[in-house]
């Protein structure tokens, strides 16, 4: 905005005829206030405090009920007495100055306001990361969780989320069995089904998961290796060694390498290479905190990770 403003004025000392317009999808300006897909929004933007208000420029002039958000609207006085002293006083509301037709673009609203109260829940453990790691404060914190109430959803209507939880507990009795010092979960959800992992000495949870998931994909049986257990122990003893990494387990890029490895000689890792993008836009979620890899690994499959942040010792503090 400020940049087309700079380039108005500019324009106009030097005799240009040109205007501008903005393209925000981002609240429907013609969608209600508490439609989910507008209150998706003010989640979105909850560390930056935008709210949604009715544009109150707009139904005065024209007698329309729109939507629009708090810095437009308070901002637009000040945008459109610029606009007159260059001579470009050509709207009368912020909603005036926008190009949105997402609302002509929806033809299932039910769907719309599902897939709108789940963003909403993803973006409440995304900011529930943050808070933990200090990247915003409490109040960021209880805004989203405000804005859970008024669609009345709760984090377990996040299906991954019951599910990770589950199988951490199954890794946690298997800890108890003298395994681990820890117990970490992970589920994701392929075309309805949900399927989990737990860590191990070998494999972090969401290593765990994504090779379970990959074996369901290429319909390949639970009990055969995709890579041999010593190429595993190999990127292990080499964690150890040159990174003094204390925890040798793999993380998702380094199991990801690990196919790539054996795809030349194993059918059964190549066909999981092959399914890889099936991956794409599914839904995850984790107990813990994960590391680096793991998130940059699960981030280039294009899933979308949620998590509850919960420590895993010196997995995460060494990542």
């Amino acid at each position: 905005m400020s940049f087309c403003l700079s380039q108005l004025y500019f324009d106009n000392l030097n005799n240009k005829k040109s205007c501008f317009a903005k393209f925000e999808t981002f609240p429907i300006w013609n969608l209600s206030l508490d439609h989910p897909i507008n209150i998706a929004y003010e989640a979105a933007t909850a560390d930056i405090g935008d709210v949604n208000m009715i544009d109150s420029f707009h139904l005065k002039e024209y007698g329309i009920v729109s939507v629009n958000y708090n810095r437009d609207i308070e901002n637009f006085p000040i945008l459109n007495n610029i606009l007159k002293k260059i001579g470009k006083e050509i709207y009368k509301s912020p909603t005036d100055m926008g190009v949105n037709k997402a609302k002509q673009g929806i033809i299932d609203d039910e769907i719309i306001q599902k897939a709108s109260k789940q963003e909403i829940i993803r973006r409440y453990f995304r900011y529930k990361k943050e808070y933990f790691l200090g990247i915003v404060n409490k109040e960021v914190l209880d805004r989203i969780e405000k804005i859970m109430q008024r669609v009345e959803v709760n984090e377990k209507e996040r299906e991954v989320v019951i599910h990770s939880r589950k199988a951490a507990k199954t890794a946690k009795q298997d800890s108890e069995k003298g395994n681990r010092g820890f117990y970490c979960g992970s589920a994701i959800q392929l075309n309805g089904e949900i399927i989990t992992g737990k860590n191990s000495k070998l494999l972090h949870s969401e290593s765990a998961c994504i090779i379970n998931a990959l074996k369901k994909l290429a319909n390949i049986p639970g009990n055969i290796l995709l890579f041999p257990k010593e190429l595993i122990n190999s990127i292990g003893r080499l964690k150890e060694k040159i990174y003094s990494n204390p925890n040798p387990s793999l993380d998702v890029s380094e199991i990801l390498i690990a196919l790539a490895l054996s795809a030349s000689t194993n059918p059964f890792a190549l066909e999981c290479i092959n399914k890889l993008h099936l991956l794409k836009n599914s839904e995850m979620h984790t107990t813990h905190l994960p590391t680096k890899g793991d998130e940059i690994g699960l981030r280039d499959l294009g899933i979308n990770l949620t998590t509850d942040a919960e420590l895993t010792g010196k997995i995460y503090l060494r990542s």
